[in-house]
């Protein structure tokens, strides 16, 4: 708006009379002391301190609702009062740029909260800046010369987003009143620097099933680059209306823009999480609980039946290692990558489903509705000025958080090949149309993909049926690998979990409580903290009498994300000497088994598993808010690193190390008797071997007795290898994964020219165990084929 002199002075006067009058005026000197400090033009002023006196209460009132008409004034008096302070401090003509913070209340919005009640006052909007355009030169003054008449012109240029004065045209003069010819004198010109931003609101919190709204953003002066695709900010500005470029009629819809007056970054953890007392005292208790790992991780989807090492994985990948960044410039991440493939049907989506109402900040795609550039960062032609801008893609907006990518199989090669650099040095790096930048994204990457040939084939290799390079695969911490195992007692019990599921009515669907005696479950109070148990009730979780899960053993989703904000942002454990000793073992433990065992793991192991195996560990500290990494914390991330290269259990392993010594000590002892009693062992020998006949038939039957010694069983290579190829035959044909020993002599018998006897049998499964293609499980008889 045009502002007489008059109306200027007098708001100037204004300001100057409530400085003086007021004890303001002290903190105003101090923010101006600060500026002279940092060597800037602007002075940032928080509005809060106007609202302590009467007089200050109207001014900011006035300062919010109509800023054409007092910023300037403000600048005005600041000006002076910095003039009176430093006189060499500004230049002739400089004027101190104001920049406003503190608390807007009602107009601190969201870009889909601006509506056009605001157009014309003064907001603060918060999301994350998209988009930003490279930083160009404005004139504000053109100073020109006429050798005719040797005299110099001065123009001024004021567009819409001047705070005072009309707009100005934009023609730039050639000849002045009289035709003469103008000369432009640039060293006299003056210029201001200009960017445009474009902010979106933040993924969280955007409505679902709706685009998200953006809202453009000038920033001028000392406010360029003060951000970058990806950044967080608040932005308080002047929201403006600019009229359509369009000639002749006007629909009457004008493009918004917000002229900047203070950038101020956020921190992106800064949550609406609010921790009471007893909410601490709660996260305390639940750490000190020795089943606090199977606790959160039966927590973390409930209506997803098993899956819980997979589940356990997901609650240490949310909590994170430590970050790492040297002196020399090296970048150890601490964020953890996982990686799910299997069937089809086998809840990988549903579990991406559930980190994403978990972690407090998750981004989700699709392998098919994703690009490399959409993943990463672009570089796009805006379409009024087409100068190229910068555009942020979904892990640079997901920097502190995690990223969902579901049928990661779906994607193209070029594609995927854009986020090795994401995954292990956490930074997009962009050389493309003259635009060099490096981006933040220094986040966490769930993946869940289908097998190469749709289902899971058992008959291969797990590195044939995923089908991706280990140049990929090796930036993953962790890949599961899930299967649809068609057991019967299985089926059964999903079957009833499933179905619990769908007649489950909760009392705001007009359900009714069955068992509400038994129900522990309060509303949430932000003064009381949150309830720490889901409550029982009879059609969500069963009866009582053979229910799994009982009340007080899942926790709330509420309490669930507190508690893992908290490990995640408070705790950060140091690796002692005890732990990094049992690491550097179990590291080379596990490359001395990969070289052994040609197929049996899911994952190359390499130095970046030493690296998970940390990450890991230091994740299970956080989970127990320690400030250590013991070895009770390294012995559990083996646990689930165990299970996703090899797929089983590590107890299972250790029992079967201990079954090898047993066998080992039953072996020397029996050597030493017989060395002992040879000549008593001669003597007896027709009635043992009678009674070794007698004891080997009874032993058949059950087919449970020690392995015989190799020496009296042929195991020849000839043998091995057509034992090995009839097990294997009716393994891929029945697609088996576990068999009882007891079926095995019909099978392998079963055409057979020399049948097997149940000692041959027994050395030759011996054989295959050494070797690593199967597990013999002794307690329940049965064979797990590796």
């Amino acid at each position: 708006m045009d502002l007489s002199d008059d109306i200027r002075t007098a708001h100037k006067r204004t300001f100057l009379k409530f400085f003086e009058q007021t004890d303001y005026n002290i903190e105003l000197k101090a923010s101006i002391e600060f500026m002279f400090t940092q060597n800037r033009h602007r002075c940032i002023i928080n509005i809060a301190h106007f609202y302590h006196h009467r007089e200050g209460t109207d001014l900011a009132r006035r300062l919010l609702q109509t800023p054409s008409e007092y910023m300037q004034p403000l600048c005005d008096a600041v000006t002076e009062m910095a003039r009176s302070m430093n006189a060499k401090y500004l230049k002739e003509g400089e004027q101190v740029l104001v920049g406003l913070e503190g608390p807007f209340v009602s107009r601190r919005v969201t870009p889909r909260e601006l509506l056009s009640g605001f157009i014309g006052s003064m907001v603060c909007v918060e999301g994350i800046v998209t988009k930003c355009s490279l930083v160009r030169p404005k004139v504000v003054k053109s100073v020109h010369f006429c050798p005719v008449t040797e005299k110099f012109t001065v123009r001024e240029y004021r567009d819409i987003t001047s705070n005072i004065g009309l707009p100005t045209g934009s023609v730039y003069p050639t000849r002045d009143d009289n035709g003469n010819l103008l000369v432009t004198e640039f060293g006299l010109c003056t210029y201001k620097d200009h960017q445009s931003l474009s902010m979106q609101e933040v993924p969280e919190n955007s409505a679902p099933g709706q685009l998200p709204r953006t809202v453009d953003i000038i920033v001028e002066d000392d406010l360029v680059d003060s951000c970058k695709p990806g950044d967080r900010v608040a932005v308080v500005g002047i929201y403006k209306a600019l009229p359509g470029s369009s000639k002749g009629s006007v629909n009457g819809v004008f493009r918004t823009v917000l002229i900047a007056n203070n950038v101020s970054l956020l921190n992106k953890m800064s949550h609406n999480l609010q921790y009471s007392s007893d909410d601490m005292k709660n996260i305390r208790n639940i750490s000190n609980r020795k089943d606090a790992f199977d606790l959160l991780a039966k927590s973390l989807a409930p209506s997803i039946y098993g899956h819980l090492w997979i589940k356990k994985a997901v609650i240490l990948l949310m909590l994170g290692g430590n970050e790492k960044n040297l002196k020399n410039g090296t970048h150890l991440r601490g964020d953890i990558n996982m990686m799910m493939v299997g069937d089809p049907s086998v809840a990988k989506s549903q579990l991406l489903r559930a980190i994403m109402n978990i972690a407090p900040l998750a981004i989700s795609t699709t392998g098919r509705g994703s690009s490399g550039v959409g993943l990463t960062a672009a570089v796009t032609s805006d379409q009024e000025t087409g100068e190229r801008r910068l555009e942020a893609g979904a892990m640079v907006l997901a920097d502190r958080g995690v990223v969902c990518i579901d049928e990661f199989d779906k994607m193209n090669d070029q594609d995927r090949v854009a986020i090795h650099e994401v995954m292990e040095q956490q930074t997009v790096t962009i050389a493309k149309a003259g635009i060099h930048a490096s981006l933040n994204a220094r986040c966490s990457v769930v993946a869940a993909a289908n097998p190469i040939y749709g289902t899971y084939d058992r008959s291969i290799t797990p590195t044939k049926n995923i089908g991706l390079p280990d140049s990929l695969l090796s930036r993953f911490d962790l890949l599961f690998i899930v299967l649809d195992q068609m057991d019967a007692g299985i089926d059964r019990m999903i079957s009833e979990h499933v179905l619990r599921m769908h007649r489950y009515r909760s009392v705001a669907d007009g359900g009714t409580r069955l068992d509400d005696s038994s129900r522990n479950e309060v509303e949430d109070d932000p003064q009381a903290g949150s309830t720490v148990f889901v409550g029982y009730d009879r059609m969500l979780h069963g009866r009582k009498s053979d229910r799994k899960r009982k009340s007080g053993d899942t926790l709330t989703i509420n309490f669930l994300k507190k508690y893992i904000h908290y490990a995640k942002n408070r705790i950060q454990p140091e690796l002692t000497d005890e732990a990094s000793e049992h690491i550097a073992t179990a590291y080379a433990e596990l490359r001395n088994a990969g070289s052994n065992v040609k197929t049996g793991g899911t994952l190359p192991i390499t130095a970046r598993t030493l690296e998970t195996i940390i990450r890991l560990s230091t994740a299970h500290a956080k989970l127990r808010l320690s400030r250590e990494v013991l070895r009770s914390d390294v012995e559990a991330a083996l646990k689930v690193l165990n299970f996703a290269i090899y797929h089983q259990e590590l107890n299972e392993m250790e029992e079967r190390e201990d079954e090898r010594l047993r066998e080992k000590e039953r072996e020397s002892r029996a050597d030493t008797e017989a060395g002992d009693n040879d000549g008593a062992r001669k003597s007896g020998r027709n009635k043992t071997n009678n009674a070794g006949s007698t004891a080997t038939t009874g032993d058949t039957e059950a087919m449970d007795i020690d392995p015989p010694p190799t020496s009296d069983v042929n195991t020849s290579s000839e043998r091995f290898d057509a034992f090995s190829a009839a097990l294997g035959k009716h393994r891929h044909a029945q697609h088996l994964e576990q068999m009882p020993i007891a079926d095995i002599e019909g099978v392998v018998n079963s055409g057979a020219g020399a049948p097997y006897s149940a000692a041959e049998i027994m050395a030759l499964l011996e054989v295959m165990h050494e070797k690593g293609s199967l597990m013999i499980v002794r307690d329940s008889n049965l064979v797990y084929f590796m």
